[in-house]
């Protein structure tokens, strides 16, 4: 008996080393792989606008990316979103934007919903910190020429994940009821879990002309 239980007790220890080391693969070497990644595709970019590649980013529809996404109360750092929000893409420590269920609008068009998804916990875990993003906060949105400049105006903590309305081009569960140039940001939640949305509204106040020396916008320094 003393050696069943000797047994028993092996394969749990054994179990929770599994189970811990899975999670320490999950919640940080994932983020490892994804940071180191997104920074080389972040820097391909970003040479690409500097030799003023008719190609990069400026085109808006490129492999390479779009653009960088700039959420200071959520993170210091820059985030770059590429088209699609396939998790393939998603696991590199980048965000998409939305081609389906409802395609997402662009920062230059003259109206319509710029929307958004990434990782909140994982793969570079983008979003974790949209829940430190509160109403009045500002979003911005660089491109190759243009500072794009969004003022957050509504949260939702939580909604459905079948909830596609939030992406609509007037999210008019947002309380918007007429066309605008807004931006939502998407993620899961609870953190650890995909069970949820979490969702940030946004809208354009602003767009500024990205100089020589690409001096950021006031909301950014």
């Amino acid at each position: 008996m003393a050696a069943v239980v000797g047994v028993v007790g092996e394969l749990l220890i054994t179990g929770g080393l599994v189970l811990g080391l899975f999670v320490v693969y999950s919640l940080w070497w994932t983020n490892v792989i994804a940071d180191r990644e997104a920074r080389k595709e972040s820097d391909r970019v970003r040479e690409h606008w500097a030799a003023g590649d008719s190609g990069g980013p400026g085109a808006l529809d490129t492999k390479d990316g779009i653009g960088f996404l700039h959420v200071p109360s959520m993170t210091s750092g820059e985030i770059l979103v590429k088209k699609g929000t396939d998790p393939k893409e998603l696991n590199q420590g980048i965000a998409g934007y939305y081609t389906k269920p409802v395609k997402s609008a662009l920062p230059q068009d003259r109206s319509g919903n710029f929307s958004l998804a990434a990782h909140r916990d994982g793969h570079g875990a983008r979003f974790h910190n949209i829940d430190k993003i509160h109403e009045g906060d500002p979003i911005v949105f660089e491109t190759k020429n243009t500072w794009f400049v969004y003022k957050v105006y509504k949260t939702l903590p939580k909604t459905s994940k079948y909830n596609v309305d939030v992406l609509d081009p007037v999210p008019k569960e947002s309380g918007k009821k007429t066309e605008g140039r807004y931006i939502t940001l998407t993620t899961c939640t609870p953190v650890y879990t995909s069970r949820h949305r979490y969702i940030v509204w946004g809208e354009l106040v602003r767009t500024q002309d990205v100089d020589s020396k690409r001096t950021p916008p006031a909301e950014l320094r």
